[in-house]
């Protein structure tokens, strides 16, 4: 999110039933009944727009259910990602979170597409994905779907890697009222209400939520240094969102949702006083969609939204003449400390300031053209607006509209055989016209069994930053003391192609499904800063091979296993990016295990390993880690309502570091209560 300098004068400043059809951001949901989420294969909607079980899909895609997210007893989006095989998730600083899939991991997430009910939470500014402001309780998410791979082919320019599609409760899943609080160490805490009702043919749903965090330990040693060092970590982050559902006739369905965010956010680090010491940031959109389904195959949507987010961060450190080095610096500590560093008299203007507005409108059908073909196709028209008087050295807003129109069909030319092919044609402010293909065959092998043959090929835009970015710092006074970032000549999009071999496999004798792929990917003109002051420019090719699975065990009725694996290899050249062969771990493998204990008492433990690696931008090299979460809770009825209690313990092994070797992530342990009525 805040993109930070690392010099200024000479010091640094551093950043189990999905509801019903309008839930999803595809209209191709109406084809999907209660049965196809209690089937032993999941049926999934995000890589194509169509409904399809998750073995004819044309990409790997894993899904975090409703039963996974409580039983993982996380209670940050993000964190629900360490649940999908080679992803890399970590908590940066200022509120927000560096991920990565295989490897290519930096502080703002730039190179994936996330959605939340269609809507896109992509940054364009920065490339960020603002976790932090999110209007959206972890309550009310039924699953997340995550496609494991590039899917430009549905979703455009920035689906690059992965595709995170988030979907939340349809109103009619949360009826009445329900209240949710939880409390524990490193100043964890939070409290959620919610109220979901209908009339008539309306179902509506409002829920209201303040959430309290500091991750890590707040007084770290560095660099040698005896005495502390002070990280500013502690968020309080307030917001409110509601949807309606009203059902105009047989066919037709319109949806209106909205949300707004208010956040006061600690940031900083006392060894760097020209960091603003606090964030206050706002986000708020509103988004309506009008669906008509004559019947499961022959379905359209309309869809609009617009969302704004804003954040302000003052700062006006002294600044201070180092007598040693002849140079003007920011006065160490804050303050001069003669005889070194003699007042200059003049304070630097360092504070933050970002505005994101997003509008977007968006058209979707779906047909069967015939027993064996059907087709989803689209168009979407977008307009984004960007301004910071830091990071683009102006007070006038910059601006682009993209437009794109897709198609997917799929072809059963036979029992057995699936082909499928796709395209996004995208026309970008900054890149011009870019077509994304993919194609992909399904092919049984035997009954329960099924082999995937998957080409595509997917392009990243550059952000504003990296075209338009110019970094200058000033005195208060207008005096230019440093430029850091210059604009860029004009670059090209990143590019992917990537190959994939994958396996989706029953064993019904054993209770145990398994989804595997083989990969390798080619990206091409990675985008990447050098030099002084810092430019972007478009680099060489370098290659990612490896693979990853997911396994589901149920053995027994009471006891459900998950467990993911991924080994990932980049090869590349140190003049693309010294540090990118190694933002891969070599390993990566998470495990979750839940058990019914009976009479309402539920048990479940999480284990999450990684490799050691490089976290690019402004991140460290972290050591390989294992990390042990548990969770036991007990639910029952008091007065005829719904009560459930849980204690859960986080990192209850050795402490990690995550993304900075100051980011120290230790033992924590906190209580959740929650009523429904």
């Amino acid at each position: 999110m805040n993109k930070r300098p690392h010099n200024v004068l000479g010091m640094v400043a551093r950043t189990l039933l999905l509801g019903t059809a309008v839930t999803c951001p595809h209209a191709a949901q109406a084809a999907i009944t209660e049965a196809d989420f209690l089937d032993e294969m999941p049926v999934v909607l995000s890589v194509s727009r169509m409904s399809q079980p998750l073995n004819e899909a044309p990409a790997a895609v894993t899904v975090i259910d409703g039963d996974m997210i409580r039983a993982s007893g996380f209670r940050d989006i993000p964190d629900l990602l360490r649940l999908v095989p080679g992803f890399s998730v970590a908590y940066t600083r200022d509120n927000t979170w560096a991920i990565g899939y295989h490897g290519m991991a930096d502080a703002f997430s730039r190179r994936f597409q996330v959605l939340v009910d269609g809507r896109s939470i992509y940054g364009s500014a920065y490339g960020a994905v603002n976790w932090g402001e999110l209007a959206l309780s972890i309550d009310d998410i039924e699953r997340i779907e995550v496609v494991r791979g590039p899917n430009a082919a549905t979703y455009g320019a920035n689906a690059f890697l992965a595709v995170i599609n988030i979907i939340s409760k349809d109103p009619g899943q949360t009826p009445g009222a329900f209240a949710s609080a939880q409390y524990g160490e490193q100043g964890m805490s939070g409290l959620t209400a919610r109220y979901g009702g209908d009339a008539g043919d309306l179902r509506y749903r409002l829920t209201l939520s303040a959430q309290t965090r500091d991750r890590f330990e707040t007084d770290v040693l560095e660099d040698g240094n005896t005495l502390p060092v002070k990280l500013g970590e502690e968020t309080q982050t307030y917001f409110l969102n509601g949807r309606a559902d009203y059902r105009v006739s047989a066919t037709d369905e319109f949806s209106a949702q909205f949300g707004l965010t208010e956040g006061d956010w600690q940031a900083g680090h006392s060894k760097f006083p020209e960091e603003p010491g606090g964030q206050a940031v706002s986000a708020q959109y509103v988004q309506f969609k009008y669906r008509r389904a004559h019947n499961a195959d022959d379905e359209w949507m309309v869809q609009a939204y617009f969302s704004r987010n804003n954040l302000e961060s003052p700062n006006q450190p002294e600044l201070c003449f180092d007598m040693a080095e002849l140079e003007v610096v920011v006065c160490p500590g804050g303050v001069p400390s003669p005889p070194r560093y003699v007042a200059t008299g003049e304070r630097l203007e360092a504070g933050i300031d970002q505005l994101q507005q997003r509008f977007n409108l968006e058209f979707q059908q779906n047909k069967r053209l015939a027993p064996n073909w059907r087709m989803s196709l689209g168009a979407e028209i977008r307009h984004e607006t960007v301004g910071s008087q830091r990071y683009f050295d102006t007070q006038d807003k910059l601006d682009g509209t993209l437009g794109r129109a897709y198609a997917n069909l799929e072809w059963r030319a036979r029992p057995g055989l699936l082909l499928q092919g796709g395209a996004m044609l995208e026309h970008h402010y900054f890149t011009g016209t870019d077509v994304s293909p993919r194609v992909a065959l399904n092919y049984t092998l035997a009954e329960g069994h099924t082999l995937r043959l998957n080409v595509s090929q997917a392009y990243r835009s550059p952000t504003f930053f990296e075209q338009e970015g110019k970094l200058n710092y000033y005195t208060t006074s207008g005096l230019q003391v440093q430029q850091v970032i210059a604009p860029s000549a004009p670059l090209q999009p990143e590019r992917i192609l990537s190959r994939e071999i994958g396996y989706v496999g029953q064993y019904p004798a054993f209770d145990l499904q398994l989804d595997a792929k083989l990969f390798y990917d080619t990206i091409s003109d990675y985008i990447n800063s050098s030099g002084s002051p810092g430019r972007y420019t478009n680099r060489d090719d370098y290659t990612v091979r490896g693979g990853d699975l997911q396994l589901n065990w149920q053995p027994v009725t009471a006891l459900r296993l998950s467990a993911q694996y991924a080994r990932a290899f980049i090869e590349a050249d140190p003049g693309i990016d010294r540090d990118l062969a190694r933002s891969a771990p070599r390993n990566t493998f998470s495990l979750l295990a839940r058990y019914d204990l009976g009479q309402g008492w539920a048990a479940s433990a999480g284990v999450y390993r990684s490799g050691r690696m490089k976290w690019l931008s402004e991140g460290d090299v972290t050591q390989a880690f294992t990390r042990w979460d548990a969770r036991l809770a007990r639910r029952w009825k008091w007065l005829g309502n719904e009560v459930e209690a849980a204690l859960v313990g986080q990192n209850l092994a050795e402490d990690y570091e995550e993304f900075r070797d100051t980011n120290i992530y230790s033992r924590r342990v906190y209580g959740s209560l929650s009523f429904g009525w």
